[in-house]
């Protein structure tokens, strides 16, 4: 039934899974749940029941899927690809629902297709859409638009099919710019936090005031002053997500509104899914007033870009070509996943979603019970992006105190500013090494009219955890360290008018007078500059495996013989040196032209003492263990 005209009709509605054959490999521990019967000889399509252990005897791999399920029942009871494909998913994944977590492992009769019964230990979703993304139909057809309409009309058309969606936006902190914020410590029962009132950065510091320019990037029309509605649907901005032609853009200093050039009839006859162009370029890319200014880990290149440098959003070079909503699932325009700089979040999100938290492969290789035993302690980005913003250098100081100087405006290298007089001073670096912090998942947040930090710099965003916190991990952060002006006597942040403000007359005190009147709080008529830091997560331009950090590049312990051999007796074959070196190659990426000289030859490239450790893990113990005989020892218990 499952290859009938009737299902191959969704076909039409549905797109195809990316089906993650590794993550369903490591949780099911058991290649013959899916791979369940072997020919008997060549031809046979039906087979016989096969377990593990008899494939172990045996020697051999299992067979492909095709194998029998070639052609829809060529055989009785033998479905075709398809139908084995749903038949085979939609059983297991229904069993798996069905109980809950804490009850134990789900035994699941559909999959007894030998003579064991199997387990599965985890929930997987049950309906279409939670595997397969819509197709989005022709528009060219669908969108009746009078020739010279405006965007407003074109929303008011996508609502007349799309009402429900329309109302799903209005949730979202995408539209609010505020949401849920339970990883903020302190103020995890909130959802009135976000970047349109109360959070603060170091780059262009506050939406207060500067409405036009900052919701620009907003995805709706008109929101110029802070009497915006956030009920109204018909301010929905549908193109700036669903555009497919490149064509579409926001008008610079607009409001939301797109630039008077688009042609909107055009882009709403062409709408389609979202895309790394759509999120990117319209937005996440150029946050900041400039492309990876504020994000260190995004930038154009990756709309088709290389594998080497995003092995997910790669299109060549080995890369898999994702989609944002490959890995961030959305659902009622819903969107999981989060930023540290923002407190909102509309679903967790990590890497152990699809790789799962043993996520290295082949119970014979050495390395792999290893580096499955780093994943309690090292979180995989802290190897798998080694270095970020590899094409286009980003911030990582910003001095507003020289703003509004007659200084010599200055570019650097790579064509971007390093003085403006608008903006100030600038530094910029390009293929950046990562600041290394132990983080559970929560963060401090600094939020508008809280106190500065005396004399000390005043951290914006701090990733929470310790060494003695079992829930922390080692991971990678850019640091932004920035310059910016305060209130002398009441000792909070100043939120200056830049648009039509200090832009327009290079006044401080004035910038001062009516930012924090927009912002509704006193300002004393003294001002000061202060330091700020602020960490931002680094997610993206994850390396190949092959250009993991190596062993050698963090632990000093492993670069001089007999490298592992100081706790393995040698076998044959296996050569420690190769593996304890095996990894991200800088001299290659210098002779490409990246700024990674500083790290040629590094053997240190984590600073066990600044993360509380003695030394090195391996010569001094880990956190909870003494390495090398594991005898566990509540070393950091308590702190």
């Amino acid at each position: 039934m499952l290859d009938s005209p009737l299902i191959k009709r969704y076909s039409d509605l549905y797109q195809p899974v990316r089906f993650m054959h590794s993550k369903h490999a490591n949780v099911l521990q058991d290649c013959t749940i899916c791979h369940h019967r072997q020919p008997r000889e060549e031809g046979d399509q039906y087979g016989d029941p096969i377990t593990m252990e008899i494939l172990r005897e045996r020697k051999q791999p299992p067979v492909g899927c095709g194998s029998c399920h070639d052609q829809p029942f060529k055989q009785l009871h033998v479905p075709g690809l398809k139908g084995a494909y749903h038949q085979l998913c939609m059983d297991c994944h229904k069993e798996s629902e069905q109980v809950p977590h804490f009850l134990g492992p789900v035994v699941y009769s559909a999959m007894v297709r030998g003579p064991i019964a199997r387990t599965l230990d985890t929930r997987a979703p049950t309906d279409c859409l939670a595997c397969h993304a819509k197709k989005v139909p022709d528009h060219n057809e669908l969108v009746k638009i009078e020739k010279g309409a405006d965007a407003l009309a074109v929303t008011k058309s996508c609502l007349s099919c799309h009402e429900k969606e329309g109302t799903d936006i209005l949730q979202t902190s995408h539209w609010n710019w505020h949401g849920p914020s339970p990883f903020t410590v302190g103020h995890e029962k909130r959802t009135d936090l976000g970047k349109n009132r109360l959070i603060i950065n170091n780059y262009c510091i506050n939406v207060n005031g500067n409405w036009p320019v900052c919701t620009s990037c907003h995805i709706g029309y008109g929101w110029k002053d802070k009497g915006f509605d956030f009920t109204d649907k018909s301010k929905i901005d549908c193109l700036v997500c669903h555009d497919t032609t490149g064509t579409y853009k926001k008008a610079p200093e607009g409001a939301g509104f797109p630039d008077k050039r688009v042609d909107l009839i055009k882009v709403a006859k062409n709408v389609g899914r979202p895309s790394r162009a759509t999120c990117g370029n319209n937005c996440h890319f150029v946050a900041g007033w400039g492309e990876s200014v504020k994000r260190g880990d995004m930038e154009s290149g990756m709309v088709k870009g290389s594998g080497k440098n995003d092995i997910h959003m790669g299109v060549t070079e080995g890369g898999l070509d994702f989609k944002c909503q490959d890995c961030h699932k959305t659902r009622n325009h819903l969107i999981s996943g989060r930023s540290i700089s923002v407190p909102a979040a509309e679903g967790d999100l990590s890497c152990e979603y699809c790789h799962t938290d043993a996520p290295h492969l082949g119970k014979r290789n050495p390395m792999v019970n290893h580096l499955n035993r780093h994943t309690k302690h090292v979180a995989c980005q802290t190897c798998h992006v080694p270095i970020y913003a590899k094409e286009k250098p980003t911030t990582i100081y910003w001095d507003w105190s020289t703003a509004g100087k007659d200084l010599k405006e200055e570019r650097g290298k790579d064509g971007m500013s390093t003085y403006d007089k608008e903006k100030g001073s600038l530094q910029l670096k390009q293929s950046a090494k990562p600041a290394y912090l132990w983080y559970n998942g929560t963060m401090q947040r600094h939020l508008l009219g809280d106190r500065i930090n005396g004399n000390s710099p005043t951290e914006l965003v701090k990733p929470m955890g310790g060494i003695g916190d079992v829930a922390s991990r080692i991971y990678p952060f850019k640091l932004n360290r920035g310059k910016q002006i305060s209130d002398a006597l009441y000792e909070y942040l100043i939120v200056p008018q830049l648009w039509k403000g200090f832009w327009k007359h290079g006044d401080w005190q004035k910038a001062a007078k009516q930012g924090m009147e927009h912002a509704g709080l006193p300002y004393s008529g003294q001002f000061k500059f202060v330091t700020t830091v602020m960490y931002w997560g680094l997610t993206h331009e994850v390396v190949p495996k092959e250009q993991a950090l190596s062993c050698g590049q963090c632990h000093p312990s492993l670069t001089q013989a007999p490298y592992c051999g100081k706790c393995h007796q040698s076998r044959p074959g296996v050569d420690f040196e190769t593996l304890a070196k095996k990894g991200m190659d800088f001299q290659v990426l210098a002779k490409e032209g990246k700024d990674v000289s500083s790290l040629i030859g590094k053997t240190d490239y984590v600073d066990f003492k600044a993360l509380g450790y003695k030394g090195d893990p391996i010569e001094t113990g880990g956190r909870f263990t003494v390495l090398p005989f594991g005898t566990e020892v509540k070393r950091f218990a308590g702190r």
